[in-house]
């Protein structure tokens, strides 16, 4: 009896031990000083002030059994409309000798999707800017230099800590797409007209909330999933965090100043912070509350986060499971149709020559290109780096998309974990429509702005359900039935 007493306290002393969770957090301002061209529009946009600062947010995570680290993650958000292709590359390659004993692709960077954020990377129709203004590639490399330097503070910053999670619910996202009588729908079309039908898809209003807190129960660091993309002044000419601007000051204002406050946007390609009806009513109860619309989407997000933050702060856990699986997955392009490529012919012919247009010119010219080359089978398919994690009950997935929220939803209901995270745009892969979506066509749906199409999709859905039950023994699930 007192052996198997001793074996006992044994493995209980081990397990322990194994599940210590060291927890670090850092936030760096990425406001230029100079003017910059904007991202997320189809016109060039100069913003020649911040109306607020932008911020890369990191998270640096490991678990550890005594000095032997288990497993580990940084997690940085980033105040930018995408995570343009080579970004990662290049803060991977800069950060080699900034972070010691970290694996760098355990490095994970996501955009929050602010429209009022600078061009990174190269832009053919960025040449021409005045000299005054900073080029793409001059703000990306001040740009790595700012992330790296948040992913070393996070990591040298880290210390045993505790995690939490909660929900709570904020109707911040709202379908964008309406639908008509003949078949078609549009990105935020009018919904007053005799012809609409429905609003095409789903919305998701559940506000899912990390909590991180140190030994001394000091709250350092939160990640917030808001289903949504951060698109509420996304029209301005100004350097603009959007809706996380005030989420985070109020935040900081009620619990600490020195809180790092991670945006993590989830599934949310067919969603928009605004309504698609009902606007004069919406209107009437912002001016009643003497609030803007986007302090209103502010306050909605808080409310969320304070519901979740009531039930989570009741059971911190102290050394959270952490595991963290990366791969490489294979996605199928979306095949352009006999009519698609015909439209895009069209369209290449009417704006080859015309220099305001060439964003419309190669909009169009790579739907031809990727047409030639499924015809020549040299096409090949869509690789994503899909990364999975879990921490204690919940499980976090990334996607580079913008990814309709009806595979989120699907995601989310096949997961064993008690509580599901996504978070998309860790790179630039474009819209991830639906079905009945590319059905009804219009923007984000259509061929041009899309790679990757519904059998992608449910690929995707698929892979990211397979790997979140490779994270769960089949005895230890305790999500919905698959």
């Amino acid at each position: 009896m007192r052996f198997f007493l001793l074996c006992l306290l044994i493995a209980t002393s081990s397990i322990a031990a194994a599940s210590e969770l060291h927890v670090g957090a850092a936030t760096i301002d990425i406001t230029p000083a100079r003017p910059v061209a904007l991202d997320g529009q189809m016109h060039v946009r100069i913003a020649e002030k911040a109306e607020t600062p932008i911020f890369a947010t990191a998270l640096a995570l490991e678990s550890r059994e005594g000095d032997t680290a288990l497993d580990q993650a940084i997690m940085i958000s980033c105040d930018l409309v995408a995570i343009r292709q080579g970004l990662i590359e290049l803060v991977r390659e800069k950060a080699k000798d900034k972070l010691p004993g970290f694996d760098l692709n355990k490095l994970i960077l996501n955009a929050t999707h602010t429209h009022t954020a600078p061009v990174t990377m190269k832009g053919e129709r960025y040449g021409l800017l005045r000299q005054d203004v900073m080029l793409p590639m001059e703000y990306t490399e001040f740009l790595v230099d700012r992330i790296v330097e948040a992913a070393a503070q996070s990591w040298s910053h880290r210390k045993p800590g505790k995690a939490g999670w909660g929900q709570g619910q904020a109707v911040i996202a709202q379908n964008r797409r309406a639908t008509y009588a003949d078949g078609t729908a549009k990105m935020y079309g009018p919904t007053n007209v005799p012809e609409f039908r429905a609003i095409e898809g789903y919305e998701d209003h559940n506000l899912d909330v990390l909590f991180f807190w140190d030994e001394n129960d000091t709250l350092i660091a939160t990640a917030v999933n808001v289903p949504c993309p951060s698109q509420e002044v996304e029209g301005l000419k100004v350097i603009h965090a959007d809706f996380w601007d005030p989420v985070r000051r109020q935040l900081r204002e009620r619990h600490g100043k020195d809180l790092h406050v991670l945006a993590w946007t989830g599934a949310a390609g067919d969603q928009v912070p605004r309504p698609m009806y009902g606007k004069a009513a919406d209107e009437r109860m912002r001016r009643l509350r003497g609030l803007t619309r986007l302090e209103e989407v502010a306050r909605r997000v808080v409310r969320g986060w304070e519901e979740a933050y009531e039930g989570a702060k009741l059971e911190p856990v102290s050394g959270a499971v952490l595991q963290h699986h990366t791969r490489k997955i294979d996605l199928p392009w979306r095949k352009v149709t006999e009519k698609e490529l015909a439209d895009a012919q069209m369209a290449v012919e009417q704006y080859k020559d015309d220099p305001k247009e060439q964003w419309r010119y190669l909009w169009n010219k790579s739907v031809v290109d990727r047409y030639e080359a499924e015809k020549a089978g040299t096409s090949g398919v869509f690789q994503m780096e899909l990364h999975a994690l879990r921490l204690g009950d919940v499980a976090i997935a990334t996607n580079e998309f913008e990814l309709f929220t009806d595979y989120g939803v699907q995601m989310k209901s096949r997961s064993p974990a008690v509580q599901t995270f996504l978070i998309q745009l860790t790179g630039s892969a474009g819209y991830l429509p639906t079905p009945r979506a590319v059905a009804g066509g219009s923007y984000s749906a259509i061929i041009q702005s899309s790679r990757v199409g519904p059998e992608g999709g449910q690929v995707l859905v698929d892979e990211t359900v397979k790997a979140f039950n490779d994270l769960w023994p089949a005895t230890e699930s305790t999500g919905e039935k698959k």
